[in-house]
């Protein structure tokens, strides 16, 4: 035993150990597992985001599915819980919370920023949605209805987000370039730069 090493580092080459004893889990796979999770990072999201924006049947599939729409693009879902795609329209802009814990979609947005598992965030989310908007900026005209999910463990959430005015025909690889961990969550919008 390193003197460095915690009572939770036991604990979890315990864990690992029980898992490959019992068949449930080899080593690999959890190397596998972790290796996916610190692959996952917003930049995943926005190569989402971007190819639905100049691909009508990618944005078709992302809505439906949009676990096999990140697998197609290369990111490992499996293991993860299904992912929802909300889709903003000029009437409707959705809001992403998680109002237990933090539960977020890390294979295509990485680990939840700070502010996210926040018990101010979650609270103002859900009890005044469109002033927690205010305070980041993102102001809706009184007519655009407000949508607020509730991710979970059983299903998580991401928003595709409008596209923004004047970055028609723009090439997948700058659109996803414009798009923040924010864009996806509903506390932001894309801007064209």
């Amino acid at each position: 035993m390193s003197i460095l090493e915690t009572d939770g580092d036991r604990l979890l080459t315990a864990l690992r150990g029980l898992l490959a004893a019992k068949g449930i889990a080899t080593p690999q796979e959890i190397a596998e597992r972790i290796r996916i999770t610190e692959g996952g990072s917003p930049a995943q999201g926005a190569r989402m985001v971007a190819k639905a924006w100049v691909d009508p049947a990618y944005r078709a599939l992302m809505l439906s599915d949009g676990a096999r729409a990140a697998e197609q693009l290369g990111i490992p879902m499996r293991g993860a819980p299904p992912l929802g795609v909300l889709e903003d329209t000029p009437e409707l802009h959705n809001l992403v919370v998680c109002t237990l814990c933090s539960c977020y979609p890390r294979a295509v947005l990485g680990y939840p920023p700070f502010w996210f598992k926040s018990a101010a965030y979650r609270a103002r989310a859900v009890r005044d949605p469109r002033g927690l908007l205010t305070e980041w900026g993102t102001v809706l005209p009184d007519h655009v209805k407000l949508r607020v999910v509730d991710s979970t463990a059983d299903y998580r959430w991401m928003v595709l987000p409008l596209q923004p005015a004047g970055t028609e025909g723009w090439p997948e690889e700058k659109l996803a370039g414009i798009v923040r961990e924010g864009d996806m969550i509903g506390v932001t919008f894309p801007a064209a730069g």
